[in-house]
């Protein structure tokens, strides 16, 4: 049975104080980013049941781009409505800016981060070690049957196969779940979560660089799927191989900063920018990678609430949560190879897991 939704029953300053706070101590990626708004939100604070908690994440989930800023904005939604989901959306960023840009200024004025490399070298494994388990909470959270495993390990394999977001993976793993668990050849006609098509990419009409970061990362925030743990060979394919903004050695560094820095891990998009064209090039990347994520959210979400409670649509939720479990944990495999890259570092990461 599916609970009512009634936004607005926060005051804004209560869900804006509770998104910075966020911003500045959730560390770990998405899927511990969501792990802990699962658990302090359904379980301590009581702002969600746990039956919103796993729709919006499997929602959330269901649309390209980062998936704990997604979530966020969704619940501010819930909450307070729409400039609820603008105001806690933009909370959540926030603190993360205000540190990778400094990083960012540090290292293009310094001309190294040796300290922060190193703090990678062993740290980085045990994030990744903190993925799995937040992975293990969210699965329990939401897996149900058979089915949604099985969906789960075709998505696994199929990202590390291809060591890439496979955005069909999503579509197709709804659909099946509304076959399965859904009505659609019943009278009642189904009423299918629409995603909005990415707007089409106009030609820069400067040329310039802040130019091109803001269309690099307006792709990369509306077209990329599995959020910021399946992200980064999309970003390697374009920040090195084809603008040649970093080297291999810069991205990995970008990827460190994302990684050990509170918030979402595509908050690496402020790193580059800085990197790339100083602070406006990091302002630039940075509402690049998120403003899809709001606009895709506040036009889906309200379809989604008012038919929820149709079978189909809880069907696509339940197939598109299972392929992000498969990804995510593709997703690790993925990056367990940067992290990961001698006997030494396996010990954090066997270690942050019990």
């Amino acid at each position: 049975m599916t609970t009512t939704i009634t936004p607005k029953r926060n005051s804004m300053t209560e869900l804006a104080l509770y998104f910075l706070r966020l911003g500045f101590l959730g560390f770990g990626g998405p899927v511990a980013l969501v792990g802990q708004m699962e658990r302090e939100l359904v379980n301590d604070k009581k702002w969600l049941s746990k039956e919103q908690m796993r729709e919006s994440i499997a929602i959330c989930q269901s649309l390209p781009g980062p998936l704990a800023i997604q979530v966020g904005v969704y619940i501010a939604w819930l909450r307070c409505g729409f400039w609820g989901a603008w105001v806690g959306g933009w909370c959540f960023i926030l603190p993360n800016f205000v540190i990778v840009a400094a990083l960012g200024a540090l290292y293009v004025y310094l001309g190294d981060l040796q300290p922060v490399t190193a703090i990678f070298y062993g740290v980085s494994p045990a994030v990744i070690a903190l993925i799995l388990h937040s992975c293990y909470r969210l699965a329990k959270l939401g897996m149900e049957d058979w089915l949604q495993w099985a969906i789960a390990v075709v998505c696994f394999l199929v990202t590390i196969i291809l060591q890439a977001e496979v955005a069909l993976l999503f579509i197709g793993a709804g659909i099946v779940g509304i076959l399965y668990y859904g009505r659609l050849f019943k009278r009642t006609p189904a009423v299918l979560p629409m995603v909005p098509a990415a707007a089409p990419m106009g030609p820069v009409a400067t040329g310039s660089t802040l130019g091109k970061l803001m269309l690099f990362f307006l792709k990369a925030g509306s077209l990329t799927f599995g959020s910021g743990l399946v992200i980064v060979p999309f970003l390697e394919q374009g920040l090195v191989q084809q603008y040649g903004w970093l080297d291999e050695r810069q991205f990995l560094i970008a990827v460190a900063i994302g990684m050990i820095s509170p918030g979402p891990v595509v908050i690496t998009a402020t790193f580059v920018g800085y990197l790339v064209a100083g602070f406006w090039g990091s302002l630039v990347s940075t509402v690049g990678i998120f403003l899809p994520s709001f606009l895709l959210v506040l036009i889906v979400a309200p379809i989604l609430a008012r038919h929820r409670g149709n079978p189909n649509v809880q069907g696509f939720v339940k197939g598109a949560y299972a392929a992000a479990i498969g990804t995510i944990l593709g997703a690790c495999v993925l990056l367990g190879k940067i992290a990961i890259g001698d006997w030494l570092t396996v010990w954090p990461c066997s270690s942050a897991g019990r």
